[in-house]
């Protein structure tokens, strides 16, 4: 997958009036990771508005040629072998369009971080509690309707204080056989897939 940011948006020198075009577009300038090289797309001015595309975002193409907003997390597969055993730990988010949808803990990378100091920030912020961050389970790519996700999934588990929901609506610790009683967001159930297929063949 090729990943673009977006270093230059202006307006066309022609208008929908002089094209024929039924709205208005705008001209990006994107610039490839990691290879530098320079591609411009016309991409219609309510696309730019629907997904938030300003300069310096960072976008990508879905397989029918849409742009997409890139959207770059980390999620957390919390296990506990002493309290929990053979569970994890999942939340309801609490807001926005998928609000009650249960996903795994994390968030978003912030520029400088890499993708275990972000996980290890967000559980603070939204659990209030210190996690050592374990091995990469799968990096999950997937294209919702206005951006795509890409998904950095690690193991971890609790080395100070408890998990304490500041942000979530609710919170379970859930066996294998319960991974199916809660409805998932749709990036975080292909990670639900895959580590079940990997305990049924492992």
């Amino acid at each position: 997958m090729l990943i673009y940011t977006i270093l230059q948006i202006t307006e066309p020198d022609y208008g929908c009036e002089e094209t024929h075009r039924a709205e208005p577009t705008a001209l990006l300038k994107l610039r490839e990771e990691p290879s530098d090289d320079v591609r411009y797309v016309e991409v219609p001015e309510r696309v730019l508005a629907e997904q938030g595309l300003k300069e310096g975002k960072k976008v990508t193409f879905a397989t029918d040629g849409t742009i997409r907003k890139y959207v770059r997390v980390v999620a957390a597969v919390i296990r506990d072998p002493k309290e929990h055993p053979g569970r994890v730990f999942a939340t309801a988010r609490g807001y926005g369009e998928y609000k009650g949808w249960w996903e795994f803990p994390g968030g978003k990378i912030e520029a400088g971080e890499t993708p275990k100091e972000a996980l290890k920030r967000e559980i603070r912020e939204e659990l209030t509690a210190t996690v050592k961050v374990g091995e990469l389970i799968k990096t999950v790519e997937y294209d919702y309707e206005k951006f795509h996700l890409s998904m950095d999934c690690f193991y971890a588990e609790v080395t100070a204080g408890q998990l304490k929901l500041k942000e979530a609506a609710e919170a379970r610790w859930l066996s294998e056989a319960e991974l199916d009683e809660v409805s998932w967001l749709p990036a975080d159930l292909i990670l639900v897939e895959e580590m079940k297929h990997a305990r049924r063949t492992g």
